[in-house]
């Protein structure tokens, strides 16, 4: 029996510190965090990388081969349509035109000597002096003569091209970005064009080569805005267009990116080709009165409730909200407003109806610890400071 009432003593003992515990420990006031309802632009982006590229640049290059004689361009020459900017070693193509004049020469002869034959033997066929045989074979020289007569042309036209094709001129105005062959250099046009030059248009019109990946290549749209950055200015936002959106795809690593254009305007000339550009691309904007996602997101408990002094009504009580609500602080407490919703980014959302600008929304709430009523140990059962 001792024992049993030991037993006892000792669980009642616990339940008491553990009543004593909570009411000095438990049952904090809770704070309710608000942000108020506000005229707001919500906006949709996505985000890429890409390279400063010009509009308009050209390879230039070289149809003959040779060695390259004179170079009057360097990096970075500014250069107009027409300029000459290199030449090529002209003796083995002034021996070739030579030559062509000389096949000419000779082709001209011979079809004057074919006609003056045919002229004789047509006279002779004519009085019945001379062969059906021969007069054929009089005309047939004739028709050669003409042929090699042409085809003697051609080439002395061809020999002529190649030689003008020996001076390298600019096709376009524009900066010469790169300079691929030094004076002395040999070049070689049997197979590939070998580049020469690359020349831009106009620096002060770029554009962005951006990468889009396939799962955001939906929302793009040509007209949208576009802001960029790049390393060399990193307190600097660019804006752009997308101006075209191509349809070939590219795999790296079996990931689908496509390639969106996006016009850069370049007027002060900060951007350098092949800059990497860190893109963001608003696919969607919209203006209205708006308020935190997280105030959808928020439900209060019978404990909030609680803290309030508020009774809890059945809406209140209800977990399952059909239709959208948000709650809303008030003198009396906090109070359940039905909304009707639109664009939404996830972190604000316009508020089509049930709200007025300046209303003020419950976004979260935080419990706070109560303390007990006059100084001392938050413990009851530990010893107070000794008297003095």
């Amino acid at each position: 029996m001792k024992k049993r009432s030991l037993i006892i003593s000792t669980l009642a003992g616990i339940a008491l510190v553990a009543i004593l515990f909570v009411k000095c420990n438990g049952g904090g006031e809770y704070k309710f965090n608000t942000a108020e309802a506000s005229e707001q632009t919500v906006e949709a982006t996505i985000t890429a990388t890409g390279y400063i590229q010009p509009v308009d640049q050209v390879e230039v290059g070289t149809q003959v081969s040779g060695v390259i004689e004179k170079i009057y361009v360097d990096y970075n020459s500014q250069v107009k349509k027409g300029q000459l900017l290199a030449e090529i070693d002209k003796s083995t193509l002034n021996e070739r035109l030579v030559q062509a004049k000389a096949s000419l020469e000779s082709s001209e002869s011979e079809l004057r000597y074919a006609e003056q034959n045919y002229n004789r033997v047509k006279e002779l066929y004519d009085v019945k002096a001379a062969t059906q045989v021969s007069f054929e074979e009089a005309e047939n020289r004739i028709t050669q003569a003409k042929t090699s007569l042409a085809n003697a042309k051609a080439n002395l036209h061809q020999a002529q091209v190649n030689l003008s094709y020996a001076e390298i001129y600019s096709p376009i105005d524009g900066v010469v970005l790169d300079r691929s062959v030094d004076e002395g250099q040999t070049v070689a046009a049997s197979f590939n064009t070998p580049t020469l030059f690359t020349i831009a248009n106009d620096l002060k019109k770029m554009q962005v080569e951006a990468d889009v990946d396939e799962a955001d290549i939906g929302q793009v749209k040509v007209g949208q805005k576009v802001s960029f950055t790049v390393d060399a200015y990193p307190d600097d936002v660019f804006e752009g267009l997308v101006n075209q959106i191509r349809l070939q795809p590219t795999v790296t690593s079996n990931v689908v990116t496509y390639t969106v254009i996006i016009e850069a305007p370049n007027p002060d000339e900060k951007l350098f080709p092949g800059m990497t550009a860190s893109v963001t691309i608003t696919t969607r904007l919209e203006s209205g009165l708006s308020v935190p996602a997280e105030a959808l997101n928020f439900t209060p408990t019978k404990e909030m409730f609680a803290s309030l002094h508020q009774k809890v009504g059945k809406a209140e009580a209800e977990k399952t909200v059909i239709r959208k609500a948000v709650w809303m602080r008030t003198a009396n407490g906090i109070e359940k407003r039905e909304v009707e919703t639109g664009f939404s980014d996830g972190i604000n959302t316009i508020i089509i109806g049930g709200l007025s600008a300046g209303d003020k929304v419950v976004i979260s709430a935080t419990k706070g610890e109560k303390k007990p009523d006059g100084a001392g140990s938050a413990n009851p059962l530990m010893p107070g400071p000794p008297p003095r």
